[in-house]
C-alpha cells in the first residue's frame, strides 16, 4: 500500500500563490502517471495536471499557463504551483499516483479557497 498526503493549501485573495506538495510513503515503482485533481462543491472531481516518468506533463484548460506541476523523486514528492488563482479555482485538491487499474492511490485532499 502507498499513502499519499497533500499538503499546503489554505485561504487567500484572488490573484495570489499556493504550492501543494504531495508526499508519498514510498518510493513507487511502475507508475504510469500522477498528477492533481480538484473538486469543488457539487461537482465531479476533475483532472488538473498530470506528469508521467518521463516528465510529460498535460494540463486542463482552465489552468494552462498559472500552473505547473511538477515533482522530486528524491523527496518522493509530486508539487502544484498555482499563480494568479481565483475564486473558481476553490476546491479540494487530491494527488493521484495511477500504476493500473488495481492500484490506483489517492490522497485525503487539501482544501485551497479563493476569494475575490
Amino acid at each position: 500500500q502507498v499513502q499519499l498526503v497533500e499538503s499546503g493549501g489554505g485561504l487567500l485573495q484572488s490573484g495570489g500563490s499556493l504550492r501543494l506538495s504531495c508526499v508519498a510513503s514510498k518510493i513507487i515503482l511502475s507508475i504510469k502517471h500522477m498528477g492533481w485533481y480538484r473538486q469543488a462543491p457539487g461537482k465531479q472531481r476533475d483532472l488538473v495536471a498530470v506528469i508521467t516518468p518521463g516528465g510529460s506533463t498535460n494540463y486542463a484548460d482552465a489552468v494552462k499557463g498559472r500552473f505547473t506541476i511538477s515533482r522530486d523523486n528524491a523527496k518522493n514528492t509530486m508539487y502544484l504551483q498555482m499563480n494568479s488563482l481565483k475564486p473558481e479555482d476553490t476546491a479540494v485538491y487530491f494527488c493521484n499516483v495511477f500504476i493500473d487499474n488495481r492500484a490506483n492511490y489517492w490522497g485525503q485532499g487539501t482544501q485551497v479557497t479563493v476569494s475575490s
